[in-house]
């Protein structure tokens, strides 16, 4: 009996050591695993870290070296020009040139390359070079056959392979970007429309808040993957109403309204980090009831204090009648800067650029308003490998 009891108690002893020993490999393990992530996190943070102070230092070295008239060329994606586009950014100073169907008009992608390579070589600092291609309607490559086949539309590409065909559109576009020389896509539409008689529906993905809200958060996350510059479009949002393109539109939707709506999609596209929004033309009565969006400083208050947006704000293009038959383009140019747009897409720079030179002279638009706008464009810059 004794026997027995002594033999039990070596073998439960025996149990115990083993278990001890295995509960300390793997503490041991787990103390490793432990020990790797936090390194891991440590090195990534430590590169974000250096990253961060290098782009700063770019922006701080190149924003030393410029003239005020220079910082103000900076605030321009013009139109490119039909006459003069390599004079103009050396003039002018300018920041970027959007481009439109006329400047892609018979060229090839290797003639298209060769252009923007062109417009670069001109400028002293390096420009952003933008262009629509939401898909479908909306595609300056694809109607003018230098992309094949066409980019479609978000709606047709949902249609046809659900969200997969979103991110496959959007890694395809950033292919041609890239061998082109295009930095900025001026997309993702965070317009909300379910309406197909409205003009802006067929630019959307034709869905509620919350669908828009998810096909605006997967395309900003895709550009950011790619280093494609993205812009949310057309704050505070279409909905169903009017084309500012032909004519001035009022808004008379209630901001309760627009905050349950439409305000969601921009939240979600800064939430996955968007780096501009684009303002409309259109009069929101309920934020501003007297100026189109673009202009209005009560609108920008919102997209910086409401939504907390840190990033590149600019107006829609400037040509468009919901604008210019409100406000001359001298005086859209500087209030635009005043309401707090740090960009203006516009082909009217080489008046709009002398009408703020002199605003600045006068005390109308200060140089630390100016400077601040200057160093979120170089930063956009810095951050897609320009400077």
């Amino acid at each position: 009996m004794k026997k027995r009891l002594l033999f039990s108690l070596l073998v439960m002893t025996s149990i115990v050591a083993l278990a001890a020993c295995g509960s300390s490999e793997k503490k041991a393990a787990n103390s490793s695993q432990s020990s790797t992530t936090s390194k891991s996190t440590t090195k990534t943070s430590k590169e974000d870290t250096t990253k961060n102070k290098s782009v700063k230092e770019k922006v701080k070295q190149t924003m030393d070296g410029m003239s005020v008239e220079e910082k103000v060329g900076q605030l321009f994606m013009a139109r490119v020009p039909e006459e003069n586009q390599i004079a103009d950014i050396q003039q002018y100073h300018l920041g970027g040139y959007l481009l439109f169907d006329r400047d892609m008009a018979g060229k090839g992608q290797s003639d298209l390359k060769q252009t923007i390579a062109s417009y670069q070589a001109a400028s002293q600092t390096p420009m952003f070079i933008g262009s629509d291609e939401e898909g479908g309607t909306v595609s300056r490559l694809s109607r003018n056959q230098i992309v094949s086949p066409a980019f479609e539309s978000p709606q047709m590409q949902y249609q046809a392979n659900g969200w997969d065909g979103i991110t496959q559109d959007i890694d395809r576009k950033a292919q041609v970007f890239k061998e082109l020389g295009i930095q900025i896509g001026m997309f993702p539409d965070a317009d909300v429309s379910t309406d197909p008689q409205s003009f802006i529906y067929d630019r959307t993905i034709g869905m509620d808040a919350a669908g828009t809200s998810k096909y605006v958060t997967l395309s900003v996350d895709e550009m950011k993957k790619q280093n494609i510059g993205s812009t949310l479009k057309h704050f505070p949002g279409y909905g169903n109403n009017r084309d500012s393109h032909v004519e001035i539109v009022t808004d008379d939707r209630s901001l309760d309204d627009l905050r349950q709506n439409d305000f969601l999609p921009f939240e979600a596209g800064i939430k996955a980090g968007a780096d501009s929004i684009m303002v409309s033309h259109n009069i929101v009565q309920a934020i501003d009831d007297k100026r189109p969006a673009s202009i209005s400083k009560p609108v920008h208050d919102t997209i910086r204090k409401e939504l907390g947006f840190k990033g590149v704000i600019m107006t829609d293009d400037m040509d468009m009648a919901g604008l210019a038959n409100f406000i001359s383009q001298e005086e859209a140019g500087l209030q635009a800067l005043q309401a707090g747009n740090d960009m203006i897409l516009s082909s009217s720079y080489s008046t709009q650029i002398p009408y703020i030179l002199a605003a600045i002279q006068k005390g109308e638009y200060s140089e630390k308003q100016l400077d601040q706008s200057v160093e979120r464009l170089l930063t956009w810059k810095a951050n897609l490998g320009l400077l």
